[in-house]
Order: C-alpha cells, then sequence, then structure tokens
C-alpha cells in the first residue's frame, strides 16, 4: 500500500512547483492529479495532453522523474444533472478523463455519481433522503431507472473496454452517498464500476469505515486520505445533515479534517487492516480540505501517520503457519 496526494491542495502553484512542494513531504509516492470538474484542472491541460502524444509522454516522464507514480485522474461532476448544459459539460469532463487515463496509461478515474432531478421536468439536483413523503419513492424510481443506471451503464463499458476503473466518490447530496447506493449501481452497470472509498464521508454520516469496507470487498478501486471533525453537541440537537457554509465551523456539526485530526490513528490502523483485508493493496491518497490547518501543518500530520499504519513490507507470517 502506497502514500498518495490529491494535488489540487496546491492549486495556486504550477504543476512544476507543485511536483516540488510534494517532493518535500518524504513518504508521498503517488498523485491524484484533478482533470476537470470541482478539483478544476490546474496541473493538467488535458486538451493540449489529448492532441498531442509527445507533450503527453513528457508529462507522464516529468512525473516520474520527480519519483512519482500517477493513482489517479479525478473530475468530479454532475454528469446526469438535470440541466442539460450542465449535464452534458461534466459529462464530456468525464469522458475526455478515460481518454486522458488511456494515454497516461493511468488505471482509475475518480468522480460522483451525480443526482438528477426528481423528474424530467426538474432543473435542479434532487437527493432524496426518505421514502415519504409517497412521491419520492416515484421520483427516486425515476432518478436510477431513467438517469443513473442508463448513463453508468454506458459510462461502464467504455472504461471497461478500456482497461479503466471507475471510482464513485460516496458523498452526501449525490445519488452514490453510501455502501449500498454504490453496490446497487455497481450491480447494475458492471465491475469496471467501483468505489473511491473517503472514510471522512462515512464518520460524517454516522456509519462506521471498517464495516464500509467489508461491504465494499472487491469494489474499492482507489482511498482518499481525509478525516472529519464531529460536534457532537450540535450532531446531538440537529443530526450531521448541516447546510451551513462551510467557514461556519463553529456552528456546524461536521468539518473535515486533516488525517489523525479527527480520529485516532488506532482508527487509521483499523481502517488500514480493513481495506488490507478487503483486498486493496493500493494508493491512500490524502485530500487537504481542513480550514483549521495549514497547508503543511495537515500534509505533515497525515503523512506522519499514515507512514505508521501503512506497511511497507509484506507482514511476516507468524510461527504457527
Amino acid at each position: 500500500m502506497q502514500i498518495g496526494l490529491f494535488s489540487v491542495v496546491f492549486s495556486q502553484v504550477s504543476f512544476t512547483e507543485m511536483l516540488k512542494a510534494a517532493g518535500q513531504y518524504q513518504g508521498i509516492e503517488a498523485l491524484e492529479i484533478g482533470c476537470g470538474g470541482w478539483p478544476g484542472s490546474s496541473h493538467i491541460d488535458p486538451a493540449h495532453l489529448l492532441a498531442s502524444r509527445d507533450a503527453a509522454h513528457e508529462y507522464a516522464g516529468k512525473i516520474r522523474d520527480a519519483g512519482f507514480t500517477l493513482s489517479a485522474l479525478s473530475c468530479h461532476g454532475n454528469p446526469v444533472h438535470p440541466d442539460p448544459t450542465i449535464a452534458q459539460k461534466d459529462a464530456a469532463i468525464f469522458e475526455n478523463a478515460l481518454r486522458l487515463a488511456e494515454r497516461l496509461g493511468v488505471s482509475t478515474v475518480v468522480t460522483f455519481s451525480g443526482c438528477p432531478g426528481g423528474g424530467p421536468e426538474d432543473r435542479t439536483p434532487n437527493w432524496i433522503t426518505a421514502p415519504w413523503p409517497p412521491e419520492m419513492q416515484t421520483a427516486l424510481k425515476w432518478q436510477w431507472e431513467e438517469r443513473l443506471i442508463p448513463y453508468w451503464k454506458n459510462a461502464e463499458r467504455r472504461a471497461n473496454d478500456a482497461g479503466i476503473r471507475i471510482a464513485l466518490e460516496a458523498h452526501p447530496n449525490f445519488s452514490v452517498h453510501n455502501p449500498e447506493t454504490l453496490l446497487r449501481l455497481r450491480a447494475a452497470t458492471g465491475p469496471a464500476l467501483g468505489i473511491n472509498f473517503d472514510p471522512s464521508h462515512l464518520w460524517w454520516q454516522g456509519m462506521d469505515p471498517v464495516a464500509a469496507i467489508a461491504a465494499c470487498s472487491g469494489a474499492i478501486h482507489h482511498v482518499h486520505a481525509k478525516d472529519v471533525s464531529l460536534n457532537t453537541r450540535k450532531v446531538e440537537v440537529d443530526g450531521v445533515l448541516d447546510a451551513k457554509p462551510m467557514e461556519q465551523i463553529n456552528a456546524r456539526s461536521w468539518t473535515f479534517r486533516s488525517v489523525g485530526f479527527g480520529h485516532s490513528e488506532l482508527e487509521w490502523s483499523r481502517i488500514v487492516a480493513a481495506l488490507r483485508l478487503a483486498g486493496y493493496d493500493g494508493v491512500l491518497s490524502i485530500e487537504h480540505e481542513d480550514a483549521l490547518a495549514s497547508i503543511h501543518e495537515g500534509l505533515s500530520a497525515a503523512v506522519n501517520l499514515l507512514s505508521r499504519v501503512v506497511l511497507r513490507e509484506p507482514p511476516v507470517a507468524p510461527w504457527w503457519t
């Protein structure tokens, strides 16, 4: 298992400067690059690399020369958005990410499932979280049968043909937000579609990441290393669903933190062990979204903790085997 970095944390600097900055953290071996959508594409020019094989070869060479591998390309968006203009734009970004992954030899593209409207006339996504009133069940059925499954069945087929895995990041406000919805969509599409496992999103919703990893065994295509801190006083009164602006940290039920700043090293050790038991031996890609820690503080803490809990060598067989 390797420690990686989601490069958007350094989105304010150039590609070259990002490589230098990431290289300062001993232990980081892989990079996840944002190539459109919400992470943006500050460290890659998809159109240029798709237009020129030589440029793509040179780009990949710079990453190798800096001592890194590429774990994934990311393009979080909503390709099933009820506004056709947004849906078409995000679908095109995703399609380009698949093509770019082929060209760069990257095995995984990370994105969101998206969320449709509640019916064909809607223009705003509708994340349905309860079965009542009864029209919610009708809307949910329509979302899955008319929008989600048809789109992702075609996308999975395209990715599978290219030897690329789609890693959907389970996140509230999107149709795939937990293991159950991920596995439902995977069953309706195919094995190239799996999960980008981010424990922070599951802790936030009240789940146990270790149990969730076991449920997703065989379907984990990529992992984000990110923590979350729950404001228990707020959760006890208002629950975990919280739409207040992210910067209102004191008033919110939860806030994203760097690895170890929300949950203990023991909890992260349990996660790594569970991932190994589930057959995952890929990259733990650090995603820094901590408003309470500087980039250096957050990355240093994450790398140090993960370096202690990730086994660099295969475990030695016990004496009784």
